[in-house]
Parts: structure tokens; C-alpha cells; sequence
């Protein structure tokens, strides 16, 4: 490195030729001051934030923020000294690198130093990086001050799947829930209509037999009775095998004495019954198992 500080020896010798005469020849507690050249009067530049902006950050990550001054190198090298921090309300700067480079653009020479802010994302928001400050020592003894420009960030809150996770938990169950219903729903839609499938089929017998009570042998109409009286028995408690005189004798069957001691009387013999015996037994039956006389 040639030279540290800035030269503006040059820029200024051009600033006092435009001073008047009259002013030049003033004692010097009247001649007024010389200002200092800007940064783009010595082709300087300041460029803040990543290439295609800034991206978004989530609360406690630490992003990097880099800031490039470059100029045209014209034989000095410049010695360029941060003079400001990163922190701000809701972000802290936890560390700064730092890294020179030299490229050709436009035929021309052009050096960078390139300033790499490590920064802690501490809240969440909008929120601004500030503008960075740099100073270059000159050979006049005051340092040129430049300044990046702010940048804004935007800053979330960390994903928590947690939510999700519930909502999908609740979500299944409902579903869960919905279809269990519906299956209980069908199961019992089917079993009432096996039930009146049932009942249909038990009242369809009864008429049949309503229509032999006259025609019929008596024992024999009498056992086709005890055998729809069983049938139903063994849809109403669910039992394959039915003994009438066991249920009524347990007072499962409450108001059967009667019709099962008919029952008994026809299996072992019994006597001669006209056609009004047994259109009153059929009576008793279709009483005690539920079923309409109507058509």
C-alpha cells in the first residue's frame, strides 16, 4: 500500500482557482474556509445489503449484512475505518469481517474493501439496519465521512408446527368421529331393517296360519305355531337354540304359561280342538309376540 490517506491536494487546488482575487489576497483570520470534496467528487461509492436484496429472517438467526466501498485506483491505496455499528432497536451486531479486492470495469482499475456485519436478529417487525459510517484519513488531518444508506428487514416469528400438528390431530379425530357415527348410523339402519324384515316375515307366517285355523290338523297347526313363536323368541333375545318352557319357567317369557302349556299338550298327543280353539291361541300369539292383525 502506497499511501494511506486520501490526496485531495488536487480536488481542492481546483475549488480555491474559482476563489476571487480579492479573496485570495484576505489575511487569513478572513479567508474562508476550504470545504472538503464529497465521496462522488473522488469517484468513491458506498454500496449496503446483499446482491437482490435482503432476504427474509426469522427471530434469533444471525444474518450477514455487507457493505462495499470501491473507488477507481489511481496509484494510492485508501485506508477505510468503520466509525459506526450495526446495532438498532431489535437487531445487535455480534461481529464485522472484512475483505479487499481489486477488478477492472471499463477499462479501468477499481478497488473495494468489502465490510461483512454479522447481525442478531432480536425481535421481530419491520424492522432498519442503520446507515453504516466510514472515515478515510486525508493529508489535510480531517477525514472524509461516508454513509451507506439504511435497510430495511423484515423479521419473523420462528415456524411452530405445533398449531398444525393440533389442527390435524383435531381434524383427524372429527374425522374419525364423523365416519364412526356414520358406520353406527348404517349398522343400526340395517339391523331395524333386518328387525322389520323380520317382522315381516314373522306377520307374513301368522296370516298364513291365521287362514289354516279352520283347515287344519290341530297338532300340526299347533306345532307350526310353537315354531313361529320359537322364531321370534330367538330374534327378540338373540338366541339360536330356544326352549319356551326354560324362558318361561326363568320369567323371561312373562304371559306365555298359557300358549306354551298348548304348545306341550299338542307335542305329546293332547285331544281333539275345533276351529275356535285355535283362532283364540292365535290371538294370544300375536298379542304376546306384537304382531297386527291387519293386513
Amino acid at each position: 500500500m502506497e499511501n494511506d490517506s486520501l490526496n485531495t491536494e488536487t480536488v481542492l487546488n481546483d475549488s480555491a482557482s474559482a476563489v476571487p482575487d480579492g479573496a485570495a489576497n484576505m489575511p487569513d483570520s478572513a479567508a474562508p474556509a476550504m470545504n472538503m470534496p464529497t465521496p462522488e467528487q473522488l469517484g468513491i461509492t458506498v454500496k449496503a445489503g446483499p446482491e437482490g436484496g435482503m432476504p427474509t429472517v426469522t427471530v434469533g438467526d444471525t444474518f450477514e449484512f455487507p457493505v462495499t466501498v470501491s473507488w477507481s485506483v489511481q496509484g494510492s491505496a485508501l485506508l477505510v475505518v468503520p466509525a459506526g455499528s450495526a446495532n438498532a432497536k431489535g437487531l445487535t451486531q455480534v461481529a464485522m469481517s472484512q475483505e479487499s479486492a481489486r477488478s477492472v470495469k471499463d477499462g479501468a482499475e477499481v478497488a473495494s474493501i468489502t465490510f461483512t456485519y454479522k447481525i442478531l436478529a432480536a425481535d421481530t417487525g419491520n424492522l432498519h439496519i442503520p446507515a453504516m459510517r466510514f472515515e478515510i484519513p486525508t493529508q489535510m488531518g480531517q477525514p472524509l465521512d461516508l454513509r451507506s444508506e439504511s435497510v430495511d428487514v423484515r423479521v419473523n416469528e420462528p415456524f411452530n408446527p405445533l398449531p398444525l400438528v393440533v389442527g390435524l390431530v383435531v381434524a383427524v379425530c372429527v374425522l374419525c368421529a364423523g365416519l364412526w357415527r356414520a358406520k353406527r348410523r348404517a349398522a343400526a339402519k340395517a339391523a331395524v331393517a333386518a328387525r322389520n324384515a323380520a317382522q315381516d316375515a314373522l306377520r307374513e307366517k301368522m296370516m298364513v296360519l291365521k287362514q289354516r285355523v279352520n283347515t287344519a290338523d290341530s297338532r300340526e297347526w299347533l306345532l307350526e305355531l310353537e315354531g313361529v313363536c320359537k322364531e321370534f323368541v330367538a330374534e327378540k333375545f338373540g338366541i339360536s337354540a330356544v326352549n319356551l318352557e326354560t324362558l318361561v319357567k326363568d320369567g323371561k317369557l312373562e304371559g306365555w304359561e298359557g300358549l306354551v302349556e298348548e304348545f306341550a299338550h299338542a307335542r305329546y298327543g293332547g285331544g281333539k280342538r275345533d276351529g275356535f280353539e285355535n283362532r283364540e291361541t292365535w290371538k294370544t300369539a300375536v298379542k304376546l309376540m306384537g304382531i297386527s292383525e291387519e293386513d
